[in-house]
């Protein structure tokens, strides 16, 4: 896996991934940024958001969950001083579908924390890493 990120000036920078995907990086405008992409350390929690949603939705398929929807709401603390690491994060997810197990969706969840998240795996080295989750029961009333 490769990437390449070129400084566009100021603190902006467009990265280049390995798989032919760019994305515009910058910091806020306090730090000299335009606000015109998120902050590399945004794109930490998004990379952790779509790897452990990745694995979630991938297991309760192969577990026969009729899952039309999955959305991780993550909110992150981080030291006040250099550098500023992240101390805490916390992710909810959100899922939608019709009879939903919830032993099904806890097992996913778990395993995708403990077992299949590269992120999460190699981030809850240095922080502590949390989550929980709400159904969203989509199935038709009797």
């Amino acid at each position: 896996m490769k990437t390449r990120i070129k400084w566009n000036g100021n603190v902006s920078f467009q990265a280049d991934s390995g798989s032919g995907h760019q994305v515009l990086m910058d910091g806020a405008p306090e730090a000299g940024g335009q606000n015109l992409g998120p902050r590399p350390m945004e794109m930490l929690l998004m990379g952790l958001g779509g790897c452990t949603t990745f694995d979630v939705i991938l297991i309760l398929k192969k577990s026969r969950q009729d899952v039309t929807d999955c959305v991780v709401e993550i909110k992150a603390e981080r030291a006040t001083v250099d550098p500023k690491v992240f101390t805490h994060i916390h992710l909810h997810f959100i899922i939608s579908g019709k009879n939903l197990k919830q032993k099904q969706i806890e097992r996913a969840l778990n395993l995708s924390a403990e077992k299949y998240c590269s992120a999460s795996i190699m981030l809850k080295n240095t922080v502590k890493i949390t989550h929980d989750y709400e159904i969203v029961d989509l199935s038709p009333e009797s």
